[in-house]
């Protein structure tokens, strides 16, 4: 096996060598293009863009022994009924020179080191050891060397994943919360200047969960996300809903506390539209008040909002000493009686008159 321990460029100056010793025939059509997958060692599959020659089966010979004769294809790829590829079994790293003809006519001829286009096999066995805020994940090493070992991850809140790698399956990631879910996946792949640029990477492990240092059958990634959606619009249903009884009830506590002035305009009629305001002018015109003479004491005016009963009164009327008897108050004058008023009135006395007031109304002096 020669892994490591050769270098590439070397190899690549030996393909080239055999390429060049053997020859391709490329015909009309041009150089066929070839792909070639060493899966670890096991198997080599090696195919081509049948493009240039549609509708034709093409001839694979092989050899990994430079002394040995070459061998046909044990297991071509077929493509619509056509050749477009063989699989051949391996045994560790050697030379494979191998060549392509239409019929007896080659088309292409090569020789490679099939380490240079090694694919590992995948890392297995994934096992983690947490300690508080970080995690190692080690796994079962391949047998090959100058491979590097990529373990990503990312948790139900992360987009993306997120990648440490180490030269061995023995990789420590920090950050990490134990109260998340996360999803752990690794591969390995070669080092460039040890098996060239042309090598592929392994595929990716079978994703393992983890969670507050156990591993779970599965971190319910698509339920989480439904669910935050469903709280945090009842919680913003709440707020509104809150919000609106809010200014309900600060509105009837300020009608409460603040009751409306009513406009004057619809309380009296008449007043801004006929009289300019001025009430005095207003209650005359549309009350029935009797006006008050001026007094030596001074001007008082009396305003009633409703009808007032008004009533001469006799200064020199007195009370008679004794109790009257029956003719005589039959035989008295009605006027000199003394008056009653309803129930519900008072009577006020303003120089010779007195005004009945009732409920309703007011004086203003």
């Amino acid at each position: 096996m020669r892994g490591p321990f050769l270098p590439w460029a070397a190899g690549a100056v030996l393909v080239l060598g055999s390429w060049m010793a053997r020859g391709a025939a490329t015909g009309p059509e041009g150089p066929l293009q070839v792909q070639i997958i060493n899966f670890n060692f096991k198997t080599v599959q090696v195919t081509w863009n049948s493009s240039g020659s549609p509708g034709v089966n093409l001839t694979f010979s092989y050899s990994f022994r430079p002394n040995e004769g070459d061998s046909s294809c044990p297991e071509y790829i077929l493509e619509d009924g056509h050749t477009v590829g063989c699989v051949l079994q391996a045994e560790g790293d050697g030379i494979l020179s191998f060549s392509i003809r239409r019929g007896m006519r080659p088309l292409l001829a090569k020789s490679q080191w099939i380490s240079s286009y090694l694919k590992p096999d995948p890392p297995g066995d994934l096992t983690f050891r947490w300690h508080e805020e970080a995690v190692t994940v080690t796994c079962s090493e391949l047998p090959h060397k100058s491979l590097l070992y990529e373990i990503q991850y990312k948790s139900t809140f992360d987009p993306e994943w997120q990648a440490e790698e180490g030269r061995s399956c023995n990789v420590s990631i920090p950050g990490l919360d134990p109260d998340k879910c996360y999803f752990f996946r690794a591969r390995a792949r070669t080092m460039e200047a040890a098996y060239g640029p042309d090598t592929y990477p392994s595929d990716w492990s079978e994703v393992a969960h983890q969670q507050r240092g156990r591993r779970r059958d599965s971190c319910q990634e698509q339920r989480l996300f439904p669910r935050f959606v469903l709280i945090s619009g009842a919680v913003a249903f709440l707020t509104v809903v809150l919000l609106l009884v809010s200014l309900w009830k600060l509105r009837r506590v300020k009608k409460l506390l603040m009751p409306s002035v009513p406009d004057p305009k619809f309380t009296f009629p008449g007043l801004f539209e006929s009289h300019r305001g001025n009430f005095q002018e207003w209650i005359k015109d549309t009350q029935n008040v009797a006006s008050l003479n001026k007094t030596d004491d001074g001007e008082q005016e009396c305003f009633l909002e409703e009808a007032l009963e008004v009533q001469p009164a006799k200064a020199e009327a007195e009370t008679p000493t004794g109790t009257p008897t029956g003719e005589e108050e039959a035989a008295a004058d009605p006027s000199q009686l003394p008056r009653r008023f309803p129930p519900g009135r008072e009577a006020i006395s303003l120089g010779d008159f007195t005004f009945v007031m009732t409920d309703n109304s007011y004086m203003m002096l």
